[in-house]
């Protein structure tokens, strides 16, 4: 089967252009605003800088549409790229295990969309763009991926398999999301921000001492000041995680299963439940207290740093649980599990401070007046191993292990015995002493993901690796 070679839509020029801009606005700013009046050699010399960069940019952007192409050819996608050094890369379909969709605001103004491929693999291969495509595009790569023989005229028809919607996102979450986020105190560091860079080209030290002295004598300014403040950060954090987490959608069908998600800038994300090699559930100390969770599922060929393969970050945990139980019954959490003896703090406990060498280091050579700071850094890391003993514990039933650790950050590992690539048993001469040892798991992602279990008994240690040796005979 072959469509003949394709080039992508002309707004391509455009989408490049934009984000150009973005990424140099700054720059702009800064040489042609900010240091308008000035004079000096090295502003002139990089306002022409950018103005050459700017136009390579915009012609390198027209001649990279016009070069680079792709074609589905038989049971493989092929990608030419190049403008003076051509590269092909392609990829059998059978390869592909998951499908990102982004449409920004730009794609949505021509109507258009991306589509991003990825593989099992690692490297320049790892994945395959199609960064401005028309939807009609996507779906018929997308149709040939599932070999599926329905026409282009059935999908534009609205016919696709059914789909069970198992969480659409509410104001009320959105709310919470904000909240937990902390993403509302963003505003404060950037008006530091924009205070200091402005004081380095205004003389505004001496009128704003001034203000401060006025606003401490009438403080009731400074509380209504403070008011306003908050309340103007708390509407931007709203917008901004209704922009990444509004019309958040959870959904799956009988092979697959799927997250939409954005506003404005719009993400879908797709993963064979086939696929799915663990599930990561994450929980900070704030959404302990909520009880929020945020769920990751991990895949062959997930990009660890993927977030659109979590479900809602900020949804609350039974019901996490819930959703989790009908898509993925094979992953079942659970809350009772085997923790480790005493012995393991005190030998978390004897372990080196390396961070807090470093600090005394740092500050012993930078700022010795704030020698005090190391003091903090040490109470933080021995508070950090103590919640991490009690947080820590373990599970293995049937064909299942779980492993929750972590103390300011707790994080629970479900994975099954097929899904594990390798068991790793290692120890230290400070282990040995305690009898105990640290297990490592490995699984296929991208990169190879693993987990740690730390202070297992050796017996329990060798129960492990036994138990995963039984994988060959099965």
């Amino acid at each position: 089967m072959t469509d003949g070679v394709k080039r992508y839509h002309p707004a391509f020029i455009a989408v490049e252009l934009v984000s150009f801009l973005k990424g140099s606005i700054g720059f702009f700013l800064f040489l042609f605003i900010l240091k308008a009046t000035s004079t000096a050699t090295w502003v002139i010399w990089g306002r022409y800088l950018f103005i050459i960069a700017s136009v390579c940019t915009i012609f390198s952007i027209i001649l990279k549409w016009y070069f680079h192409r792709y074609e589905i050819v038989g049971n493989s996608i092929v990608v030419y790229e190049g403008v003076f050094v051509k590269k092909q890369r392609s990829v059998a379909l059978d390869r592909i295990h998951n499908q990102v969709s982004n449409t920004t605001f730009v794609h949505r103004w021509f109507g258009l969309t991306s589509l991003t491929l990825e593989t099992g693999t690692s490297g320049e291969n790892a994945t395959f763009n199609f960064p401005v495509i028309t939807e009609k595009e996507k779906q018929r790569i997308l149709l040939t991926l599932e070999q599926r023989e329905v026409s282009i005229k059935a999908v534009e028809e609205g016919k696709s398999s059914k789909r069970t919607i198992h969480f659409r996102s509410t104001r009320k979450d959105l709310v919470k999301a904000s909240f937990t986020s902390l993403s509302f105190l963003a505003i404060f560091p950037l008006l530091t921000a924009v205070y200091f860079n402005l004081a380095d080209f205004f003389q505004i030290e001496e009128t704003a001492e001034n203000a401060l002295d006025y606003l401490l004598i009438h403080w009731w300014m400074l509380i209504v000041l403070f008011v306003l403040a908050l309340a103007l950060s708390v509407g931007i954090g709203f917008i901004k995680t209704s922009m990444k987490y509004g019309n958040y959608v959870i959904s799956d069908d009988n092979e697959r299963i799927y997250i939409e998600k954005g506003i404005g800038n719009f993400i879908s994300f797709s993963i064979p439940k086939q696929r799915v090699q663990a599930v990561i559930v994450e929980q900070s100390i704030l959404k302990r207290l909520l009880g929020l969770a945020s769920i990751k599922l991990l895949s062959a060929g997930d990009d660890k740093g993927q977030e659109t393969s979590s479900l809602y970050p900020f949804m609350p945990k039974h019901e996490a649980y819930r959703i989790l139980q009908i898509m993925l019954p094979h992953y079942h959490i659970e809350e009772n599990m085997n923790r480790f003896p005493f012995k393991v703090l005190w030998l978390k406990l004897l372990q080196p401070y390396y961070l807090t060498i470093l600090a005394i280091i740092g500050l012993m050579i930078f700022k010795r007046e704030w020698l005090w700071v190391a003091a903090i850094v040490f109470g933080l890391s021995i508070l950090s191993r103590i919640l991490d003993y009690f947080f820590t514990s373990y599970i293995r039933h049937g064909k299942t292990v779980q492993i929750r650790k972590g103390g300011f950050t707790n994080e629970t590992f479900v994975t099954h015995r097929e899904r594990i690539q390798q068991i790793t048993v290692k120890h230290s001469w400070l282990q040995r002493k305690f009898g105990v040892t640290t297990l490592n798991f490995t699984n296929k992602a991208k990169p190879l993901h693993e987990s740690e279990l730390y202070g297992v008994s050796k017996e329990e240690a060798g129960t492990f690796y036994n138990w995963y040796h039984k994988k060959s005979a099965s």
